[in-house]
């Protein structure tokens, strides 16, 4: 049993060490050459591609993570607490109508960026990108927001 209690420490040092490696190629890998933007000339850093794949690896772990907690959470209060397992799917019912509001929010108009030539910036790809800002936008508030009401209901308990 000693061993399976060891398996998260490495794996989250493990992670933490590639982000690192990532993060050093990025910023200290040189240049694949430069873009004139108005004027200047921004570097190009060489393993950006890289960087980006390793964000997306990111991103599908937490994402897999996040579901597969909530699924056992949801059995383990479904068998015990039918209550709390009802609070769980609302709460999951809540995020994907905060992703459908963001969604019909965003914009599939382009965006112009300067120097990007490709047409990742339209459609699809746009409205995704709205999406995930007007999300982190509402998040971001409702967290501020808890913060406030966690503080002034522990003030008036006391």
């Amino acid at each position: 049993m000693k061993d399976y209690k060891l398996l998260p420490k490495i794996t989250l040092w493990s992670l933490l060490a590639l982000g690192i490696v990532f993060i050093a190629m990025f910023f200290l890998g040189g240049s694949n050459g430069s873009l004139e933007v108005a004027g200047d000339f921004l570097d190009i850093p060489r393993f950006t591609d890289a960087f980006l794949v390793w964000n997306y690896i990111l991103l599908g772990l937490v994402v897999l993570i996040t579901l597969c907690v909530v699924i056992v959470d949801f059995i383990n209060n479904w068998k015990y607490n039918r209550r709390k397992a009802y609070m769980t799917l609302g709460v999951v019912c809540g995020f994907v109508v905060l992703a459908c509001a963001c969604w019909f929010l965003g914009s599939p108009e382009k965006i112009n960026i300067i120097g990007y030539e490709g047409t990742d910036n339209e459609g699809f790809w746009a409205q995704m990108s709205d999406a995930v800002i007007y999300a982190c936008y509402i998040l971001v508030i409702a967290t501020i927001g808890t913060m406030i009401w966690g503080y002034v209901h522990t003030k008036r308990l006391k």
